[in-house]
């Protein structure tokens, strides 16, 4: 038996192709039959590499005596978030309204208007079934109650969010007293023992530490320093990173960073490649060279498409199992190992009972001391053992679905990996992936696609398409200063204030003028593991605007930065993108020219010190771009003219010359 979803390109809806559930994908006509039919709708929200997921699925939707009940009562709509983040968001938002907490899977119910008036996340077939019936009751028997209250939920997702929020634009000016206070407020949060945020399960927040980087070089605050240190070491040293085969995990279980939960997820890994790439051009830690060189090996080895293109994700589970693929019973080791089993073992605390649970050992470091006490390569020759033989073991599955959003992260990463390591392969991987951007997922007129599979694109796309992958392009141009990438980016940019942007509120959509209407047309505002869209625009235009000299973008940076000001300064954590294109705006931005021969081996010496407010333009030759006009290589050597605010200091021929003038303007 199939269902509708077997001509899906999603892994996601693949997988439940063959549940005995009448599943529809999301469209239209499921919604018509709901209308046609006067039934319930129940939309089921997953993705594929999600653990709960998967336990629901074999628990409920794949029994035929639960399936008669679903079929019976509802029309059922599953929904792979990541490919209609817009259709997720929506429901996850109706869920807190209703009180709940969200999660995944995410089951909400609709009247046949698509409106939400209930919602839950897993639950257990028994409990599962009797929700069932007692939603079917109350839709035949309290109806009127169900219309108004789905009315009051779809209302409040009608709310402007500068009316929710109470965001208000100014013509303000961005001070570094202000930073002071945001820093004070993220520091009542820290875990200054573990590293990362005082909670559990614990997650790597990429743009949290992309503040505290960007706040400690505008302040030299050093427990700024100190706490993305200890916060990367954790992450870099724990179970949530793969020692043996490289990249991250989406987040620890504990608050330990010991067991992840262990799906690897493309998003992640894109913003910890840039953060550890600028981490080390602060400190210079070779620990986080090595995770960069290993996370980039793992995504060329495992996720890269024939396409150019980057997979999504790896699920945490294989054999049924959580984990199987990760960990190891002692005797595993032993047998591996040999006779370096001793040191290993005792380096990473495993024992005969496991240190995990069920007699399993997984790998996990606290501290660098740790690593120096043992004989380097000796330590990789075993981490390639165990590479060896876990090759042998069954798979996690893959989801291999592109998507343009993620691609966009792992191409900014890419090129800041590149900018800062001057690896040509992390160069040739950004250029091949952004090809495949441009030519498979963009149509003629500059519209994005959202998802790739099969060689083939779909799904419109929505703004955190273009957000990331208009950032990934200006990374390549400041990586290569190929102005090709410039041009694709601001025309991207074009067609997002087109179909986007809200003239009413300052702020974009997060869906396209052109898709499909859904009871809601939401904005994505607030920071979280993946930044919100429209901060990453926020920065996109800032930096095109200086880029080509375009006063208006910088001015709606500016104001769309200012109506997130009583955020940042109430409850930061939240809004750490927001705050780092802050940090970048309350103090001039230096806009270095590099005109002649040697511009890239200049560009590559520059990038070897840590200055991350900075924009790099640079020719061999000549240049239409704003910051290159009227620039020339003086006396046929290469000239770096050093400016801030479009007032520049004298053009000088070398590197050091140029580092007093940036911090000596």
């Amino acid at each position: 038996m199939s269902n509708r979803l077997l001509h899906e390109t999603s892994p996601y809806l693949l997988q439940h192709a063959h549940n005995p559930v009448d599943w529809y994908p999301w469209g239209e006509d499921a919604l018509t039959k709901a209308r046609a039919e006067n039934k319930p709708i129940l939309v089921s929200i997953g993705y594929s590499a999600c653990h709960w997921c998967h336990v629901m699925e074999r628990e409920s939707f794949e029994k035929e005596e639960v399936a008669a009940v679903m079929n019976a009562y509802f029309v059922c709509i599953k929904v792979d978030r990541e490919e209609r983040p817009d259709v997720d968001a929506i429901y996850m938002d109706a869920l807190h309204a209703m009180g709940g907490r969200g999660g995944w899977p995410l089951n909400v119910f609709l009247m046949p208007d698509a409106k939400p008036f209930y919602g839950v996340t897993y639950l257990p077939p028994q409990n599962w079934v009797q929700l069932l019936k007692s939603v079917k009751n109350a839709f035949d028997n309290h109806h009127d109650e169900l219309v108004k209250s789905a009315q009051g939920f779809t209302e409040n997702m009608l709310i402007k969010e500068s009316d929710k929020y109470d965001l208000e634009g100014s013509e303000g000016v961005f001070s570094v007293d202000d930073l002071h206070e945001m820093f004070e407020k993220m520091k009542q949060h820290f875990d200054t023992e573990k590293g990362g945020m005082d909670r559990a399960p614990k997650f790597p927040m990429p743009s949290i530490y992309k503040f505290l980087l960007r706040y400690h070089a505008l302040t030299q605050h050093p427990e700024a320093l100190r706490q993305v240190e200890l916060s990367l070491n954790r992450i870099a040293l724990g179970g949530i990173y793969d020692h043996v085969g490289g990249g991250w995990a989406r987040y620890s279980v504990d608050d330990e960073w010991f067991i992840p939960h262990f799906e690897k997820m493309l998003y992640d890994n894109g913003q910890l490649l840039s953060i550890y790439a600028e981490a080390y051009a602060l400190t210079k830690n070779e620990l986080y060279k090595n995770r960069v060189y290993e996370t980039i090996a793992w995504l060329e080895r495992e996720m890269l498409s024939p396409d150019g293109g980057f997979y999504s994700a790896l699920d945490a589970d294989s054999e049924g199992i959580e984990g199987k693929f990760y960990i190891w019973t002692q005797a595993e080791l032993e047998s591996i190992l040999g006779e370096d089993f001793g040191w290993f073992s005792k380096l990473y605390h495993t024992r005969a009972a496991g240190n995990w649970e069920h007699g399993y050992n997984h790998l996990h470091l606290t501290s660098p001391l740790e690593l120096q006490k043992v004989e380097q390569s000796e330590y990789q020759k075993s981490l390639n053992k165990l590479f060896e033989a876990r090759q042998r073991r069954i798979r996690p599955g893959l989801d291999d679905k592109t998507l343009a959003s993620w691609n966009g992260l792992i191409l900014k990463g890419l090129t800041d990996a590149y900018r800062v390591f001057g690896e040509e392969s992390f160069k040739e991987l950004a250029l091949n992936n952004a090809h495949f951007l441009k030519n498979k997922m963009t149509h003629d007129n500059h519209q994005l696609w959202h998802s790739y599979k099969n060689g083939k694109a779909t799904i419109v796309g929505f703004l955190e398409d273009y957000a990331a992958v208009i950032d990934g392009y200006i990374g390549l141009y400041e990586a290569t200063f190929e102005e090709s990438w410039l041009d694709e980016a601001l025309q991207l940019t074009a067609y997002t204030v087109e179909n986007f942007y809200d003239t009413d509120e300052a702020l974009f959509y997060f869906t396209d003028a052109t898709a499909t209407d859904l009871i809601a047309r939401k904005k994505e505002i607030f920071d979280n593991v993946i930044p919100a869209s429209n901060s990453m625009m926020a920065h996109n235009l800032y930096l095109l605007g200086t880029l080509f000299d375009y006063g208006d973008y910088v001015k709606l940076a500016d104001w769309m930065l200012s109506k997130m000001k009583r955020a940042l300064l109430t409850d930061v954590q939240w809004a750490t993108n927001w705050a780092a294109l802050y940090a970048l705006r309350s103090q001039p931005t230096a806009e270095i020219a590099i005109v002649g021969p040697e511009a890239e081996q200049y560009r590559q010496a520059f990038e070897s010190r840590y200055f991350p407010n900075k924009i790099i333009v640079g020719t061999t030759t000549t240049s239409d771009l704003p910051l290159l006009q009227q620039r020339t290589a003086q006396n046929n050597l290469t000239t770096l003219y050093v400016c801030f605010n479009k007032t520049c200091q004298l053009p000088v021929h070398d590197i050091e010359a140029a580092w007093k003038q940036l911090n000596h303007p």
